[in-house]
């Protein structure tokens, strides 16, 4: 047995590991007979230059299979071959632990693959890359660390933020382009974004998959086959080690502007779809360990709407799932993680949910994680709907109720008065208890999911046909309003009730308590022509559109004023639930009233106010601020509304025309929403 091959002593971990003399590498599969590793010297090899084989009796430790390989450095390219019961050997598998991967061909390029037939082996197969982690120079970086109170969250997909033409920045679509949009982040005023999905896919999948597809691409990323590697497609760096750096120096870049820098991160499926998908490495290795199955049957379970669940609460998964998420935090120094379809990850062998998934008690017992944000999607494909009721305590929710609920208010449907006033006030009836309290809650009305803002009052149902699945995709029930006509409209006056509810909604957001947060490129009116689910759509209908900067100037100054309230007045970042009290000889936190002065209708109203106490005792705050005063109409019909004693200053509103406050009583625009301040010779409640 040639010496080079022996197994190390040392404590074990999967994936390869850069020592002095050469590398690691550690891949765990029971079932195998014997490993083969291959060694490559270009991303397009057909066959590797070297293979190593791995043989039970000196490279097996239980279901690790370990070899040390002296001169193999950092860049070095690999894949496994095994041979499994009922396998097949000549299968090439990807390393599940791989820090980088390398591909034969830049994004959307078809070189070499066969329509119709999955990536098997040979050129067109991506390889594993090595990594040295300790060759980048961080240059001092530190996360940003702001406070939850002083959140505002920017979902962004990396890819389309720069990819249209209009973009102009010198290296389209990639970590380099988006770098030269920072600025533009800043003065927005956002100071967190949250990338779709950046771990490793293929967006070639659709290509290979039917021919009436293959002119679509795999845009948005949801099927991921290697969970701790960036995409290095989406760099302008050629090669995957250069791609890495490019990620780093994106964030360090975003660190130094005050941006935190968050990941939709995919563990409840992967790219390897149902069983008649692609294999890249699960499937071969050990399918059973991996995967859900459907209850009595053989058959992937599918509560992902993907083809297959990830069970993610078998040991070996959860330990491979948090090794990952300590590199994304540890070594590219990312600073949250958003769960996609997190209640998926709450499900035991059989399917059911779980009261305490391990899964999630692992990561809250990690202490390179327990700091981190931490985001659930608290829903999955299934029915599993788990807002108010994630098992992970003291993570943040996506708040699908504050999204549906505010839709629906501003659409008309009768009695959202309460549910409004709930979700403005920090959703205590889900979160009460909660550590973080009204934080708790992200609060937003679009997503990358569904209609954009502009979409959403435009269109009454989904326009998926350019994603080729006969329009049946795509959420069904979006709670939109067309403001009188369905799609593009040359009426000015349904044109300005447009920018108006468009206002209407994004004020909610960003003067609700809790964390807000916006879709990338609302704030410049991007439509995606009534599509709701562009996942496919790697085009101006998935990209944003900069052009639209000038001509929705006032929409976006408008998301700029409210962020900038927002940061002013710590009465809308409380890190407390409103409770309507106040110590003896102070005000109450909030007033809720009605147009006549009195108790809301919150059975039958469409209209309401709110005054928000800006005393000390009240914001946290050393001294004290301005009270907020606002005013909410969403009636059909102007409304008149009495008005709380003292002088106000009117702070923005969505109407067309800024209202006058006479002396008790003012007449609000229908559709629309007001904010003021009590003048400065104040004086505190």
């Amino acid at each position: 047995m040639d010496s080079r091959l022996l197994c190390m002593d040392g404590p074990l971990e999967c994936g390869a590991r850069v020592e002095p003399d050469g590398t690691r590498f550690v891949l765990r599969c029971a079932r195998a007979r014997r490993v083969y590793l291959m060694l490559f010297e270009n991303p397009d090899d057909e066959q590797p230059f070297e293979t190593l084989a791995l043989d039970p009796e000196h490279h097996r430790i239980e279901d690790l299979w370990c070899v040390h390989v002296p001169g193999v450095q950092h860049g070095a390219l690999y894949v496994y071959r095994v041979e499994i019961p009922g396998g097949d050997p000549t299968q090439w598998i990807l390393d599940p632990a791989a820090s980088a991967l390398a591909w034969p061909a830049p994004w959307g390029d078809p070189r070499g693959l066969t329509p119709g037939r999955w990536r098997h082996h040979g050129a067109e197969f991506p390889k594993c890359v090595v990594v040295d982690f300790s060759r980048f120079d961080w240059r001092g970086d530190q996360s940003p660390r702001h406070r939850l109170e002083d959140l505002v969250v920017y979902e962004v997909h990396l890819r389309g933020f720069t990819a249209h033409p209009s973009s102009r920045v010198q290296h389209p679509g990639t970590y380099a382009g988006f770098m030269e949009k920072i600025p533009y982040l800043v003065d927005l005023g956002v100071t967190a974004v949250e990338f779709l999905p950046l771990q490793e896919f293929d967006e070639m999948a659709f290509f290979l998959e039917a021919r009436h597809r293959r002119h679509l691409r795999n845009f948005w990323g949801y099927d991921p086959i290697a969970w701790g590697a960036p995409n290095s497609k989406y760099a302008a760096a050629t090669t995957a080690t250069g791609a890495l750096d490019e990620f780093r120096e994106l964030v360090r870049r975003l660190h130094s502007a005050g941006i935190e820098v968050w990941l939709d991160v995919v563990f409840n499926h992967t790219g390897e779809w149902g069983a008649g998908g692609p294999v890249f490495h699960f499937k071969a290795l050990d399918r059973d360990l991996y995967y859900l199955r459907r209850p009595g049957t053989e058959d992937f379970a599918n509560y992902t709407g993907c083809g297959n669940t990830v069970n993610a609460n078998e040991p070996p998964v959860a330990d491979l799932i948090v090794q990952v998420l300590r590199r994304w935090v540890q070594d590219f120094h990312v600073d949250g993680l958003r769960f996609d379809l997190a209640a998926a990850l709450t499900r035991g062998p059989d399917g059911m949910p779980l009261r305490d998934p391990p899964l999630l008690a692992h990561i809250a017992a990690d202490p390179v994680l327990r700091n981190v944000r931490l985001v659930a999607e608290p829903w999955d494909a299934a029915g599993l709907y788990q807002v108010g009721n994630f098992p992970g305590r003291s993570w943040l929710e996506w708040n699908g109720r504050f999204r549906d609920d505010v839709r629906r208010f501003w659409r008309g449907d009768p009695g959202f008065l309460g549910a409004l006033a709930t979700r403005l006030a920090g959703s205590s009836d889900l979160y009460t208890g909660r550590p973080h309290g009204p934080l708790t809650s992200v609060n937003y009305v679009t997503c990358h999911d569904g209609f954009t803002l502009a979409d959403l009052v435009r269109y009454t149902r989904p326009r998926n046909e350019a994603n080729c699945e006969g329009g049946r995709d795509g959420d069904q029930i979006n709670f939109s309003f067309n403001c009188g006509v369905e799609g593009p409209s040359d009426n000015p006056a349904i044109e300005a009730l447009r920018l108006r509810q468009q206002k209407n909604l994004l004020a909610c957001v960003l003067l609700a308590q809790g964390v807000p947060m916006l879709l990338a490129g609302d704030e410049l009116g991007r439509t995606q022509q009534g599509n709701n689910n562009v996942y496919a759509q790697d085009n101006p209908l998935g990209w944003v559109d900069w052009s639209l900067l000038d001509k929705n100037a006032e929409l976006h100054a408008w998301v700029r004023a409210l962020i900038r309230l927002r940061a002013r007045f710590r009465s809308l970042r409380r890190t407390r639930f409103l409770t309507g009290r106040g110590p003896d000889g102070v005000g109450p936190d909030i007033v809720w009233f009605g147009p006549d002065g009195g108790t809301p209708d919150w059975h039958r109203g469409s209209a309401l106010g709110f005054h928000l106490s800006g005393h000390p005792v009240h914001t946290g705050s050393h001294s004290p601020e301005p009270d907020l005063l606002v005013l909410i109409n969403g009636a059909r019909t102007p409304m008149r509304f009495e008005l709380p004693a003292g002088h106000w200053k009117l702070e923005l509103t969505s109407m067309t025309v800024a209202p006058e406050v006479c002396t008790h009583h003012i007449v609000l625009d229908p559709l629309a929403i007001a904010v003021w301040s009590s003048s400065e010779d104040f004086t505190p409640r």
